[in-house]
């Protein structure tokens, strides 16, 4: 039986990078025939077709398959979102009138400065907390094609 979320994704995927079915399908080296057949429904896909698409699309057998809406292992969750949002709260809670970092060359910093900060903030927390999981996430967590 078909996997619908699988073969969605997938047409989602190729269309996302204005691919034919006949590019995806020299792509993987297989026949256009297959490519067609999969989109369709008609005919499974092989577990090592599985690991090819996720390799070629940089997603997770898992995002393909449906079990899961993190193309990545390392992707953000709700939560990093949240606790990312509360770290910068605080930090720019901490930025008050009567602190130091709260002036830029002895005048205090305006609205666009602060977002411009906020902004900053938000980049460098997002991308460490993605390092962190890339480094420290256990392999047996890990997607095959994600090591």
């Amino acid at each position: 039986m078909a996997n619908t979320k699988l073969i969605k994704r997938l047409v989602d995927l190729r269309e996302s990078k204005n691919w034919s079915q006949a590019e995806l399908a020299r792509r993987i080296n297989r026949d256009n025939s297959i490519i067609s057949k999969i989109e369709s429904g008609k005919r499974d896909v092989k577990s090592e077709e599985l690991t090819e698409f996720a390799n070629l699309f940089d997603v997770s057998t898992d995002y393909l398959l449906g079990n899961t809406d993190k193309k990545h292992y390392y992707d953000l969750t709700e939560k990093d979102h949240r606790g990312i949002d509360k770290q910068i709260e605080d930090m720019m809670s901490g930025v008050s009138k009567n602190s130091l970092a709260y002036f830029q060359n002895g005048a205090e910093l305006d609205e666009d400065d602060k977002k411009l900060l906020e902004a900053s903030l938000r980049q460098v927390l997002e991308t460490s907390r993605v390092l962190a999981k890339k480094k420290f996430t256990p392999r047996k967590f890990r997607d095959s094609n994600d090591e």
